[in-house]
Protein backbone atom coordinates (compact mmCIF):
# COMPACT_ATOMS: atom_id res chain seq x y z
CA UNK A 1 0.00 0.00 0.00
CA UNK A 2 1.41 3.35 -0.97
CA UNK A 3 1.88 5.82 1.81
CA UNK A 4 1.18 9.46 1.16
CA UNK A 5 4.00 11.92 1.67
CA UNK A 6 1.61 13.71 4.01
CA UNK A 7 1.38 10.71 6.33
CA UNK A 8 1.77 11.73 9.93
CA UNK A 9 4.45 10.10 12.13
CA UNK A 10 3.23 6.68 13.19
CA UNK A 11 0.30 6.71 10.70
CA UNK A 12 1.79 4.00 8.51
CA UNK A 13 2.25 1.68 11.45
CA UNK A 14 -1.45 1.98 12.25
CA UNK A 15 -2.39 0.78 8.76
CA UNK A 16 -0.25 -2.33 8.71
CA UNK A 17 0.96 -4.63 11.50
CA UNK A 18 4.15 -3.67 13.30
CA UNK A 19 6.52 -6.58 12.82
CA UNK A 20 9.95 -5.42 14.04
CA UNK A 21 11.25 -4.01 17.31
CA UNK A 22 12.69 -0.99 15.49
CA UNK A 23 9.32 -0.23 13.89
CA UNK A 24 7.60 -0.65 17.26
CA UNK A 25 9.90 1.88 18.93
CA UNK A 26 9.49 4.26 16.00
CA UNK A 27 5.73 4.11 16.43
CA UNK A 28 5.98 4.54 20.18
CA UNK A 29 8.19 7.61 19.87
CA UNK A 30 5.85 9.17 17.29
CA UNK A 31 3.24 9.59 20.02
CA UNK A 32 2.70 12.61 22.22
CA UNK A 33 5.28 12.29 24.98
CA UNK A 34 4.93 14.71 27.88
CA UNK A 35 8.25 13.49 29.29
CA UNK A 36 9.90 15.16 26.30
CA UNK A 37 8.06 18.49 26.42
CA UNK A 38 9.40 21.66 27.99
CA UNK A 39 6.01 22.92 29.13
CA UNK A 40 3.02 20.71 29.85
CA UNK A 41 -0.41 21.85 30.96
CA UNK A 42 -1.52 19.79 33.93
CA UNK A 43 -5.27 19.32 33.58
CA UNK A 44 -7.91 16.68 32.86
CA UNK A 45 -7.55 17.19 29.11
CA UNK A 46 -3.78 16.70 28.92
CA UNK A 47 -3.71 13.94 31.53
CA UNK A 48 -7.01 12.23 30.79
CA UNK A 49 -8.07 9.21 32.83
CA UNK A 50 -11.12 8.94 30.59
CA UNK A 51 -8.82 8.51 27.59
CA UNK A 52 -6.79 5.94 29.51
CA UNK A 53 -9.90 3.98 30.49
CA UNK A 54 -11.11 4.06 26.88
CA UNK A 55 -7.82 2.58 25.69
CA UNK A 56 -7.89 -0.12 28.37
CA UNK A 57 -11.47 -1.01 27.48
CA UNK A 58 -10.34 -1.69 23.90
CA UNK A 59 -7.74 -4.05 25.39
CA UNK A 60 -10.37 -5.89 27.50
CA UNK A 61 -9.52 -4.00 30.71
CA UNK A 62 -6.41 -5.97 31.73
CA UNK A 63 -5.91 -3.85 34.86
CA UNK A 64 -9.12 -5.24 36.35
CA UNK A 65 -7.54 -8.69 36.50
CA UNK A 66 -4.52 -7.55 38.51
CA UNK A 67 -3.76 -7.51 42.22
CA UNK A 68 -1.70 -4.36 42.68
CA UNK A 69 0.26 -2.17 45.03
CA UNK A 70 0.25 1.50 43.99
CA UNK A 71 3.09 3.81 45.11
CA UNK A 72 3.31 7.58 44.68
CA UNK A 73 5.67 10.19 46.10
CA UNK A 74 8.35 12.64 45.10
CA UNK A 75 11.50 10.69 45.83
CA UNK A 76 12.16 7.06 46.62
CA UNK A 77 9.04 5.53 45.06
CA UNK A 78 11.07 3.55 42.48
CA UNK A 79 13.44 2.26 45.16
CA UNK A 80 10.51 1.33 47.40
CA UNK A 81 8.74 -0.47 44.57
CA UNK A 82 11.87 -2.41 43.64
CA UNK A 83 12.54 -3.52 47.21
CA UNK A 84 8.93 -4.60 47.71
CA UNK A 85 8.93 -6.54 44.42
CA UNK A 86 12.16 -8.32 45.40
CA UNK A 87 10.71 -9.43 48.74
CA UNK A 88 7.53 -10.73 47.11
CA UNK A 89 9.53 -12.53 44.43
CA UNK A 90 11.68 -14.21 47.09
CA UNK A 91 8.46 -15.54 48.62
CA UNK A 92 7.69 -17.42 45.43
CA UNK A 93 5.26 -14.97 43.87
CA UNK A 94 5.33 -14.00 40.21
CA UNK A 95 5.73 -10.24 40.48
CA UNK A 96 5.19 -7.52 37.90
CA UNK A 97 7.04 -4.24 38.40
CA UNK A 98 6.17 -1.04 36.54
CA UNK A 99 8.45 1.98 37.04
CA UNK A 100 9.60 5.12 35.24
CA UNK A 101 11.74 6.62 33.88
CA UNK A 102 14.27 4.11 32.59
CA UNK A 103 18.04 4.49 32.76
CA UNK A 104 19.39 2.81 29.61
CA UNK A 105 16.65 0.74 28.00
CA UNK A 106 12.93 1.48 27.81
CA UNK A 107 12.21 -2.19 28.57
CA UNK A 108 13.43 -1.59 32.15
CA UNK A 109 10.06 0.01 32.88
CA UNK A 110 8.13 -3.28 32.59
CA UNK A 111 9.55 -6.29 34.45
CA UNK A 112 8.39 -9.66 35.72
CA UNK A 113 10.53 -11.25 38.42
CA UNK A 114 13.37 -8.80 37.73
CA UNK A 115 13.43 -9.57 33.98
CA UNK A 116 12.57 -6.71 31.59
CA UNK A 117 9.96 -7.37 28.94
CA UNK A 118 11.64 -8.91 25.88
CA UNK A 119 11.96 -6.96 22.61
CA UNK A 120 9.67 -9.50 20.94
CA UNK A 121 6.98 -9.20 23.60
CA UNK A 122 7.15 -5.40 23.61
CA UNK A 123 6.83 -5.38 19.81
CA UNK A 124 3.76 -7.63 20.05
CA UNK A 125 2.05 -5.41 22.60
CA UNK A 126 2.87 -2.16 20.80
CA UNK A 127 1.37 -3.66 17.65
CA UNK A 128 -1.70 -4.77 19.59
CA UNK A 129 -2.25 -1.25 20.90
CA UNK A 130 -1.59 0.32 17.50
CA UNK A 131 -4.27 -1.84 15.91
CA UNK A 132 -6.99 -0.82 18.37
CA UNK A 133 -6.32 2.91 18.00
CA UNK A 134 -8.43 4.19 15.15
CA UNK A 135 -6.81 6.48 12.60
CA UNK A 136 -9.65 8.97 12.97
CA UNK A 137 -9.56 9.10 16.77
CA UNK A 138 -9.30 12.77 17.67
CA UNK A 139 -7.98 12.20 21.17
CA UNK A 140 -5.18 9.68 20.71
CA UNK A 141 -3.40 8.13 23.71
CA UNK A 142 -0.02 9.46 24.75
CA UNK A 143 3.29 7.64 25.01
CA UNK A 144 2.94 7.10 28.76
CA UNK A 145 -0.69 6.01 28.51
CA UNK A 146 0.15 3.40 25.89
CA UNK A 147 3.20 2.17 27.78
CA UNK A 148 1.18 1.87 30.98
CA UNK A 149 -1.55 -0.04 29.13
CA UNK A 150 1.12 -2.36 27.72
CA UNK A 151 2.43 -3.00 31.22
CA UNK A 152 -1.04 -3.88 32.50
CA UNK A 153 -1.73 -6.13 29.49
CA UNK A 154 1.60 -7.92 29.79
CA UNK A 155 1.15 -8.53 33.52
CA UNK A 156 -2.41 -9.80 33.02
CA UNK A 157 -1.50 -12.11 30.12
CA UNK A 158 1.48 -13.49 32.04
CA UNK A 159 -0.80 -14.03 35.05
CA UNK A 160 1.42 -12.34 37.62
CA UNK A 161 0.39 -12.94 41.22
CA UNK A 162 0.79 -9.27 42.05
CA UNK A 163 1.99 -6.10 40.31
CA UNK A 164 3.87 -3.26 42.01
CA UNK A 165 2.99 -0.05 40.17
CA UNK A 166 4.90 3.21 40.52
CA UNK A 167 2.88 6.31 39.70
CA UNK A 168 4.39 8.68 37.17
CA UNK A 169 3.74 12.42 37.44
CA UNK A 170 1.72 13.37 40.49
CA UNK A 171 -0.91 10.72 41.13
CA UNK A 172 -4.44 12.08 40.80
CA UNK A 173 -4.31 12.38 37.00
CA UNK A 174 -1.55 9.85 36.37
CA UNK A 175 -2.27 7.10 33.83
CA UNK A 176 -1.64 4.43 36.47
CA UNK A 177 -4.48 5.79 38.62
CA UNK A 178 -7.10 3.53 37.07
CA UNK A 179 -6.23 0.52 39.22
CA UNK A 180 -7.94 -0.61 42.43
CA UNK A 181 -4.90 -1.58 44.53
CA UNK A 182 -4.71 -3.83 47.56
CA UNK A 183 -2.68 -1.17 49.34
CA UNK A 184 -1.39 2.32 48.57
CA UNK A 185 2.05 3.65 49.50
CA UNK A 186 3.50 7.15 49.75
CA UNK A 187 7.23 7.76 49.67
CA UNK A 188 8.68 11.11 50.82
CA UNK A 189 6.91 14.14 49.36
CA UNK A 190 8.88 17.30 48.59
CA UNK A 191 9.04 20.08 46.00
CA UNK A 192 9.28 18.84 42.41
CA UNK A 193 7.50 19.39 39.07
CA UNK A 194 6.15 22.67 40.40
CA UNK A 195 4.96 23.84 36.97
CA UNK A 196 2.48 20.97 36.96
CA UNK A 197 1.80 20.11 40.59
CA UNK A 198 2.01 23.52 42.26
CA UNK A 199 4.74 25.31 44.17
CA UNK A 200 3.74 24.34 47.70
CA UNK A 201 4.13 21.08 49.58
CA UNK A 202 0.38 21.12 50.24
CA UNK A 203 -0.54 21.28 46.54
CA UNK A 204 1.99 18.60 45.60
CA UNK A 205 0.82 16.31 48.41
CA UNK A 206 -2.77 16.85 47.28
CA UNK A 207 -1.93 15.55 43.82
CA UNK A 208 -0.09 12.54 45.25
CA UNK A 209 -3.02 11.82 47.58
CA UNK A 210 -5.19 11.38 44.50
CA UNK A 211 -4.21 7.69 44.33
CA UNK A 212 -6.07 6.95 47.58
CA UNK A 213 -9.11 4.73 47.03
CA UNK A 214 -12.19 4.35 49.18
CA UNK A 215 -11.57 1.81 51.92
CA UNK A 216 -8.14 0.78 50.60
CA UNK A 217 -5.43 0.82 53.30
CA UNK A 218 -2.50 3.14 52.82
CA UNK A 219 0.98 3.43 54.31
CA UNK A 220 3.26 6.46 54.18
CA UNK A 221 6.88 7.13 54.91
CA UNK A 222 7.50 9.94 57.42
CA UNK A 223 6.37 13.25 55.93
CA UNK A 224 6.86 16.93 56.70
CA UNK A 225 3.84 18.29 58.64
CA UNK A 226 2.29 20.03 55.62
CA UNK A 227 2.28 16.85 53.53
CA UNK A 228 1.19 14.69 56.45
CA UNK A 229 -1.86 16.86 57.14
CA UNK A 230 -2.93 16.75 53.48
CA UNK A 231 -2.59 12.95 53.30
CA UNK A 232 -4.53 12.47 56.54
CA UNK A 233 -7.41 14.70 55.38
CA UNK A 234 -7.54 13.01 51.96
CA UNK A 235 -7.54 9.54 53.55
CA UNK A 236 -10.31 10.48 55.95
CA UNK A 237 -12.40 11.79 53.05
CA UNK A 238 -12.37 8.38 51.31
CA UNK A 239 -12.39 6.34 54.52
CA UNK A 240 -8.95 4.86 53.75
CA UNK A 241 -7.00 3.63 56.80
CA UNK A 242 -3.66 5.49 56.73
CA UNK A 243 -0.57 4.57 58.76
CA UNK A 244 2.79 6.33 58.92
CA UNK A 245 6.09 4.56 59.55
CA UNK A 246 7.67 6.04 62.64
CA UNK A 247 4.23 6.93 63.97
CA UNK A 248 1.50 4.27 64.03
CA UNK A 249 4.07 1.77 62.74
CA UNK A 250 7.10 1.31 64.98
CA UNK A 251 10.08 2.16 62.77
CA UNK A 252 13.63 3.33 63.37
CA UNK A 253 16.99 3.33 61.63
CA UNK A 254 20.59 4.06 62.44
CA UNK A 255 23.82 4.48 60.54
CA UNK A 256 26.82 2.51 61.70
CA UNK A 257 30.29 1.65 60.48
CA UNK A 258 32.20 -1.41 61.64
CA UNK A 259 35.47 -2.99 60.60
CA UNK A 260 33.67 -6.16 59.53
CA UNK A 261 30.78 -4.75 57.49
CA UNK A 262 31.89 -1.19 56.76
CA UNK A 263 29.40 1.69 56.68
CA UNK A 264 25.75 0.72 56.48
CA UNK A 265 22.27 1.67 57.64
CA UNK A 266 20.16 -0.76 59.66
CA UNK A 267 16.44 -0.57 60.28
CA UNK A 268 13.87 -1.97 62.70
CA UNK A 269 10.15 -2.23 61.94
CA UNK A 270 7.55 -3.87 64.16
CA UNK A 271 3.81 -4.48 63.81
CA UNK A 272 1.44 -7.06 65.26
CA UNK A 273 2.27 -9.29 62.24
CA UNK A 274 5.92 -8.50 61.52
CA UNK A 275 9.13 -8.05 63.42
CA UNK A 276 12.16 -6.95 61.43
CA UNK A 277 15.15 -6.12 63.61
CA UNK A 278 18.46 -4.54 62.62
CA UNK A 279 18.10 -5.33 58.92
CA UNK A 280 20.90 -3.97 56.72
CA UNK A 281 19.47 -1.75 53.99
CA UNK A 282 20.62 -3.01 50.58
CA UNK A 283 20.87 0.47 49.01
CA UNK A 284 23.22 3.17 50.26
CA UNK A 285 22.04 6.19 52.21
CA UNK A 286 19.78 6.95 55.15
CA UNK A 287 17.07 8.00 52.68
CA UNK A 288 17.04 4.41 51.43
CA UNK A 289 16.41 3.27 55.00
CA UNK A 290 13.18 5.30 54.91
CA UNK A 291 12.26 3.73 51.56
CA UNK A 292 13.06 0.27 52.89
CA UNK A 293 10.85 0.87 55.93
CA UNK A 294 7.98 1.79 53.63
CA UNK A 295 8.53 -1.35 51.54
CA UNK A 296 8.42 -3.50 54.69
CA UNK A 297 5.27 -1.74 55.88
CA UNK A 298 3.59 -2.39 52.52
CA UNK A 299 4.64 -6.03 52.74
CA UNK A 300 3.04 -6.19 56.19
CA UNK A 301 -0.22 -4.80 54.79
CA UNK A 302 -0.24 -7.53 52.14
CA UNK A 303 0.16 -10.07 54.95
CA UNK A 304 -2.89 -8.54 56.60
CA UNK A 305 -4.87 -9.24 53.42
CA UNK A 306 -3.97 -12.91 53.37
CA UNK A 307 -0.80 -13.10 51.29
CA UNK A 308 1.55 -15.73 52.68
CA UNK A 309 4.83 -14.01 53.47
CA UNK A 310 7.82 -15.66 55.09
CA UNK A 311 9.92 -12.95 56.74
CA UNK A 312 13.19 -14.86 56.29
CA UNK A 313 12.56 -15.23 52.55
CA UNK A 314 11.63 -11.54 52.37
CA UNK A 315 14.91 -10.57 54.03
CA UNK A 316 16.83 -12.77 51.60
CA UNK A 317 15.08 -11.08 48.68
CA UNK A 318 15.85 -7.68 50.14
CA UNK A 319 19.53 -8.57 50.38
CA UNK A 320 19.59 -9.26 46.63
CA UNK A 321 18.31 -5.84 45.59
CA UNK A 322 20.46 -3.93 43.13
CA UNK A 323 19.18 -0.72 41.61
CA UNK A 324 21.26 1.04 38.92
CA UNK A 325 21.52 4.80 39.06
CA UNK A 326 21.31 5.08 42.84
CA UNK A 327 24.69 5.78 44.45
CA UNK A 328 26.27 3.67 41.69
CA UNK A 329 30.00 3.71 40.99
CA UNK A 330 30.25 3.29 37.22
CA UNK A 331 33.99 3.92 36.83
CA UNK A 332 36.90 3.32 39.18
CA UNK A 333 39.82 5.23 37.67
CA UNK A 334 38.82 7.98 38.05
CA UNK A 335 36.05 7.21 40.51
CA UNK A 336 32.73 8.28 38.97
CA UNK A 337 29.47 7.97 40.87
CA UNK A 338 26.01 8.51 39.39
CA UNK A 339 22.79 9.14 41.27
CA UNK A 340 19.35 10.06 39.95
CA UNK A 341 18.72 12.73 42.62
CA UNK A 342 16.25 15.06 40.91
CA UNK A 343 15.11 17.58 43.50
CA UNK A 344 16.53 19.51 46.45
CA UNK A 345 15.69 16.88 49.07
CA UNK A 346 17.28 14.17 46.94
CA UNK A 347 20.45 16.19 46.41
CA UNK A 348 20.66 16.79 50.17
CA UNK A 349 20.31 13.04 50.81
CA UNK A 350 22.93 12.27 48.16
CA UNK A 351 25.49 14.68 49.62
CA UNK A 352 24.96 13.18 53.06
CA UNK A 353 25.23 9.60 51.77
CA UNK A 354 28.43 10.29 49.84
CA UNK A 355 29.96 11.75 52.99
CA UNK A 356 28.99 8.65 54.98
CA UNK A 357 29.91 5.91 52.54
CA UNK A 358 32.66 7.15 50.20
CA UNK A 359 35.97 8.59 51.39
CA UNK A 360 37.38 11.30 49.11
CA UNK A 361 39.60 14.36 49.19
CA UNK A 362 37.56 16.56 46.88
CA UNK A 363 34.25 16.08 45.05
CA UNK A 364 33.59 17.45 41.58
CA UNK A 365 29.87 17.43 40.75
CA UNK A 366 28.62 17.29 37.18
CA UNK A 367 25.08 18.63 37.35
CA UNK A 368 22.15 19.11 35.01
CA UNK A 369 18.42 19.18 35.68
CA UNK A 370 15.03 19.89 34.14
CA UNK A 371 13.53 23.35 33.84
CA UNK A 372 10.52 22.32 35.95
CA UNK A 373 12.61 21.56 39.02
CA UNK A 374 13.22 23.50 42.23
CA UNK A 375 16.47 24.87 40.82
CA UNK A 376 17.24 27.32 43.67
CA UNK A 377 16.77 24.52 46.20
CA UNK A 378 18.96 22.11 44.27
CA UNK A 379 21.74 24.68 43.84
CA UNK A 380 21.58 25.45 47.56
CA UNK A 381 22.27 21.79 48.36
CA UNK A 382 25.10 21.61 45.82
CA UNK A 383 26.77 24.56 47.52
CA UNK A 384 26.89 22.59 50.78
CA UNK A 385 28.60 19.52 49.38
CA UNK A 386 30.40 20.13 46.09
CA UNK A 387 33.98 21.38 45.97
CA UNK A 388 33.61 22.15 42.27
CA UNK A 389 30.57 22.12 39.98
CA UNK A 390 30.43 21.62 36.22
CA UNK A 391 27.02 22.41 34.75
CA UNK A 392 25.88 20.58 31.66
CA UNK A 393 22.70 19.24 30.11
CA UNK A 394 21.25 15.95 28.98
CA UNK A 395 20.13 15.58 25.39
CA UNK A 396 16.56 16.26 26.42
CA UNK A 397 14.11 19.03 25.48
CA UNK A 398 13.29 19.81 29.11
CA UNK A 399 16.92 20.22 30.20
CA UNK A 400 17.79 23.54 31.81
CA UNK A 401 20.41 25.72 30.13
CA UNK A 402 23.75 24.97 31.86
CA UNK A 403 24.99 28.57 31.43
CA UNK A 404 21.91 29.84 33.26
CA UNK A 405 22.42 27.26 36.00
CA UNK A 406 26.05 28.32 36.40
CA UNK A 407 25.07 31.97 36.58
CA UNK A 408 22.48 31.31 39.29
CA UNK A 409 24.97 29.17 41.21
CA UNK A 410 27.71 31.79 41.10
CA UNK A 411 25.31 34.51 42.25
CA UNK A 412 24.30 32.44 45.26
CA UNK A 413 27.64 30.98 46.25
CA UNK A 414 30.30 33.49 45.17
CA UNK A 415 32.11 30.47 43.69
CA UNK A 416 33.15 29.97 40.09
CA UNK A 417 31.50 27.17 38.14
CA UNK A 418 32.26 25.68 34.74
CA UNK A 419 29.95 24.93 31.86
CA UNK A 420 30.08 22.05 29.39
CA UNK A 421 27.91 21.68 26.31
CA UNK A 422 27.35 17.96 26.86
CA UNK A 423 28.01 15.14 29.29
CA UNK A 424 31.12 13.87 27.48
CA UNK A 425 32.77 17.28 27.67
CA UNK A 426 31.81 17.61 31.33
CA UNK A 427 33.45 14.28 32.17
CA UNK A 428 36.62 15.30 30.32
CA UNK A 429 36.78 18.61 32.21
CA UNK A 430 36.21 16.83 35.52
CA UNK A 431 38.83 14.19 34.75
CA UNK A 432 41.44 16.86 34.12
CA UNK A 433 40.60 18.61 37.40
CA UNK A 434 40.93 15.74 39.87
CA UNK A 435 43.60 13.71 41.60
CA UNK A 436 43.57 10.02 42.51
CA UNK A 437 41.64 10.41 45.78
CA UNK A 438 38.97 12.71 44.38
CA UNK A 439 35.43 11.78 43.34
CA UNK A 440 33.35 12.75 40.33
CA UNK A 441 29.62 12.74 41.09
CA UNK A 442 27.10 13.03 38.24
CA UNK A 443 23.55 13.91 39.28
CA UNK A 444 20.46 16.04 38.72
CA UNK A 445 18.33 13.85 36.45
CA UNK A 446 17.92 10.26 35.30
CA UNK A 447 18.37 11.40 31.72
CA UNK A 448 21.77 12.90 32.56
CA UNK A 449 23.08 9.91 34.47
CA UNK A 450 21.73 7.56 31.81
CA UNK A 451 23.77 9.38 29.17
CA UNK A 452 26.84 9.28 31.40
CA UNK A 453 26.53 5.55 32.01
CA UNK A 454 25.97 4.84 28.32
CA UNK A 455 29.06 6.86 27.41
CA UNK A 456 31.29 5.14 29.94
CA UNK A 457 29.99 1.68 29.04
CA UNK A 458 31.42 2.27 25.57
Amino acid sequence: MAISSKTLPGEATRRVPIRTYEAALKYLHSLTDYEQMRRVRYNVDTFSLARMRSLLKKLQDPHKNLRCVHIAGTKGKGSTATMLAAMLQANGYKVGLYTSPHLLDIRERIQINSEPISPGALTKYINKVAQVIKKNDKDKPTFFEIFTAIGFSYFADEKVDIAVIEAGLGGRLDSTNVIKPMVVGFSSISRDHMHQLGDTIESIAGEKAGILKRGVPAVSAPQVPEAKDVLKKAAKKVDAPLLFTGDQIDFSYRFESTRESGPQTRICLTTTRSRFEHLPVPLLGEHQAINCGLALALLDQLKAQGMKIDDSAAIEGLNQVYLPGRMEIIHTNPRILIDGAHNAASIEALIQAVGQYIPYDSMVVIFGCGIDKDIPGMLEQLMRGADKVIFTRANHPRAADPAELANKYEMRSDRAAQVADNVADAIRIAHNAISREDLICITGSFYLIGEAKRLLMK
